[in-house]
């Protein structure tokens, strides 16, 4: 199929941006790497009447690192984040950026890009949303920080005004030594759409109890889940295997996957279960080596 017929402007910059959103209504669409967008307006699921361009703003392609986050332009590639060494300070976002789609994809598709578009089974959704990550959008003259948890609304929808732009988003850092953190995802081919997917990150003290237990899981339901608050009766404990069975079972009871051809709602809960009892165990194993590693 073909797209339905639009109206294409380039961008220039920010500002062009934003008076470009003002002039057009609520009938426009920003488009930058288009991985997302332009295979739904192929299938004519989308069908803005007017496309802009925000690929070559340069005040969105800019990572910077501050002392307790990094900031992460909209407009940068997920390609870019796959070899930056900044990135490297946020590691669960470093791990998840190869499960994105394919190579190709990745050489064009954008972190704001993927946010906006809030696929429930996209993984920087899931990873913004498990890390408290701060979405920063402008509009006009005024400007919105966004908690990644009040962000995303359902399937392809979010707190986002049709005159906003999504401009840059900041990752937390985390300190302190004994940080672990674990991705895992099962899909019929890698780089497809998820089945299911679990990421956690968590820290824990020299004794290797628990400070604090960020974790989630992705296509299980409109929006990416997250477990924070289940985990606070676990913090101070040392965590053994039965108690990561049952918190993930427990955790996945929230959750309300559909079925589909792929897998049923069944089978998607169990698939979860396991994948998020997995990352939490390899998360743990990782911060107490972390943690000797550093007292030696």
């Amino acid at each position: 199929m073909k797209a339905a017929p639009f109206d294409y402007h380039l961008a220039e910059n920010l500002s062009h941006t934003k008076n470009l959103l003002k002039e057009y209504g609520e009938d426009v669409k920003l488009i930058a790497g288009g991985q997302s967008l332009v295979p739904m307006m192929a299938m004519r699921l989308a069908k803005p009447s007017h496309l802009i361009d925000i690929a070559r703003i340069d005040e969105l392609q800019l990572i910077s690192s501050f002392e307790e986050s990094i900031r992460i332009g909209a407009g940068v590639k997920q390609c870019v984040l796959e070899n930056h060494s900044l990135t490297s300070k946020i590691p669960l976002l470093s791990a998840v950026v190869p499960w994105i789609g394919h190579h190709q994809t990745r050489n064009r598709g954008t972190v704001g890009g993927s946010l906006a578009h809030a696929d429930p089974s996209a993984e920087l959704p899931l990873i913004a949303v498990i890390l408290q990550a701060q979405i920063h959008c402008d509009h006009l003259d005024t400007h919105r920080i966004i908690s990644a948890k009040d962000f995303f609304l359902g399937p392809m929808w979010t707190t986002l005004d049709p005159q906003e732009c999504l401009t840059h988003i900041d990752w937390p850092i985390w300190q302190g030594h004994g940080i672990g953190h674990a991705f895992e995802e099962t899909s019929i081919r890698q780089g497809d759409f998820a089945m299911a997917s679990a990421a956690t990150q968590l820290q824990v003290d020299a004794s290797g109890k628990l400070i604090r237990l960020h974790c989630g899981v992705g296509g299980m339901g409109g929006t990416p889940y997250s477990f924070e608050d289940m985990a606070s009766p676990l913090i101070g404990q040392t965590l053994s295997k039965d108690m990561i069975l049952a918190f993930s079972e427990q955790a996945i009871q929230q959750t309300e996957p559909a079925s589909d051809l792929h897998a049923n709602a069944a089978y998607r809960r169990n698939l979860a279960k396991t994948l998020l009892s997995r990352t939490i165990e390899q998360s743990l194993a990782m911060a107490i080596n972390s943690f000797q590693h550093h007292l030696r």
